[in-house]
């Protein structure tokens, strides 16, 4: 289902890192790959800039989505490693920058009336053959919240990305009245009556301060990666995947790192993609698996599903299987379309 190329290294759209003419070709025919020994896939071989060294985009790591723009060092040359400056734990500009609606202790009150209600309807829901998706349970410590939306926040500002929780409908993009699930060819869920209200139940949480179990984490292999703070059972909702919506037509050549399909149209130039590079959430920050082997295949704990939602498309990770504290999550990119290489993901 995404279009997602977080871990991807597309064709550069601009000069590649080595040139074609009969001289370069000469100058750099013997260039191998520092880490992979190989000079296949010249188009994608990035030389350093004081070594002269070769490196395959997806060899480096974290991977490069694409060709850097300006000067590149090697990490042997690279005199400094990556210096994250975390966000600041102080509740003010924590609640500032998310926007957040309510006091600490209003928010706990509303998740303890939550936690409540769920309990009563626990054994009625689970007896139905249809199983329904379960909202996230917040961690019980508001000190220890304020630590997982700082961590986002730290995310979003090193990637220079302003929080947004909703699709988003930016002038000279798709407007809004272009995400009509009525347009979807490839199919996809309708949302039940009582799965609406969980998503809105999750919303209306994060909105009031009660944020979703999820730590997010800075790895040298796989740069930004998100990680379970608690327990998450089977079926809950992780996040919906958020961004500014654009025709798929305008995006084709796009060197985004993490744009998702939102609809896919039988009439091609209807079809719509969410862009997550100047305004997301978490979801942007959630790996994909290495399709291609079975450890891969194994790390995989979230499902990407797209639905109609009141007539609109929308897209949400849910887990698929119980995910204990501590484990990173991964989704596969690829959905029913199994288009996109992930050989290369870590």
């Amino acid at each position: 289902m995404a279009l997602s190329r977080r871990t991807r290294a597309p064709k550069p759209l601009s000069k590649p890192p080595i040139e074609d003419s009969d001289d370069d070709a000469t100058e750099y025919s013997d260039v191998c790959c520092e880490e992979c020994g190989s000079g296949d896939c010249a188009a994608k071989l990035l030389l350093c800039d004081k070594c002269d060294k070769g490196y395959h985009l997806f060899c480096v790591r974290p991977i490069l989505v694409s060709v850097p723009k300006g000067s590149w060092f090697c990490p042997s040359c690279s005199m400094h490693k990556i210096k994250l400056k975390s966000f600041p734990l102080v509740q003010t500009k924590i609640v500032d920058f998310f926007r957040i609606q309510r006091s600490s202790d209003s928010t706990q009150k509303l998740s303890q009336d939550y936690r409540k209600k769920r309990k009563r309807a626990s054994s009625l829901v689970m007896s139905k053959k249809k199983r329904r998706m379960l909202p996230f349970i917040p961690s019980e410590d508001p000190t220890r919240r304020l630590e997982q939306m700082a961590s986002l926040a730290t995310a979003l500002t090193a990637t220079g990305t302003e929080f947004s929780n909703e699709l988003t409908y930016m002038p000279g993009m798709a407007p809004r009245s272009a995400n009509r699930a009525a347009l979807e060819h490839e199919g996809m869920q309708v949302m039940s009556k009582e799965d609406t209200e969980t998503l809105n139940l999750c919303k209306s949480m994060m909105e009031r301060g009660e944020w979703p179990p999820l730590m997010v984490v800075f790895d040298p292999h796989e740069g930004f990666t998100v990680e379970a703070d608690r327990f998450i059972k089977d079926l809950t909702i992780i996040t919906e995947y958020v961004g500014d919506v654009d025709y798929l037509k305008k995006r084709e050549n796009d060197d985004g790192d993490s744009m998702m399909t939102l609809l896919s149209a039988a009439d091609h130039s209807k079809s719509l993609v969410i862009c997550p590079d100047r305004r997301s959430n978490i979801a942007r920050f959630i790996n994909g698996i290495n399709n291609h082997t079975l450890d891969g295949k194994k790390k995989q704990n979230l499902k990407c599903v797209r639905f109609d939602v009141n007539g609109e498309c929308r897209v949400l990770l849910i887990a698929n299987r119980d995910i204990p504290k501590g484990e990173r999550l991964y989704y596969d990119y690829n959905g029913y379309e199994h288009e996109y290489p992930t050989e290369h993901f870590v």
